[in-house]
């Protein structure tokens, strides 16, 4: 399993950077990533993506769309091979993702959510 404290930490620091190949690095080739703010930012109707490089797209997108982004971590949840990430996020709302990593340490699925 991951270490959760060096992920999460990680994890936030390549978002706050906003270097995209940081970001990228924590997920994996087969990657199911759900999220409201997909479709709110236009990328696609389904809020679901499922291929990398469309990730990184997206990612992109959010970063040009949201500038000044800077995440801010509260907590950090552990599960079996997941966590729960819960944080301050885009236009200052609270946000939790569920990451679920595979073999190698890297996130194949996430579930974001984010507070009204």
């Amino acid at each position: 399993m991951t270490n959760i404290s060096e992920f999460s930490q990680e994890w936030i620091s390549a978002w706050n950077s906003h270097d995209i190949e940081k970001i990228m690095n924590h997920y994996a080739e087969n990657i199911v990533f759900h999220s409201p703010v997909i479709k709110n930012l236009g990328y696609n109707d389904t809020g679901l993506i499922t291929e990398k490089s469309d990730l990184q797209k997206y990612f992109e997108k959010g970063l040009a769309a949201y500038p000044d982004l800077n995440f801010e971590l509260h907590d950090a949840l552990a599960g079996t091979d997941s966590l729960v990430l819960y944080y301050t996020s885009i236009n200052n709302r609270k946000s939790a993702e569920l990451m679920q990593f595979d073999e190698e340490g890297k996130v194949n699925f996430v579930r974001a959510h984010y507070s009204n």
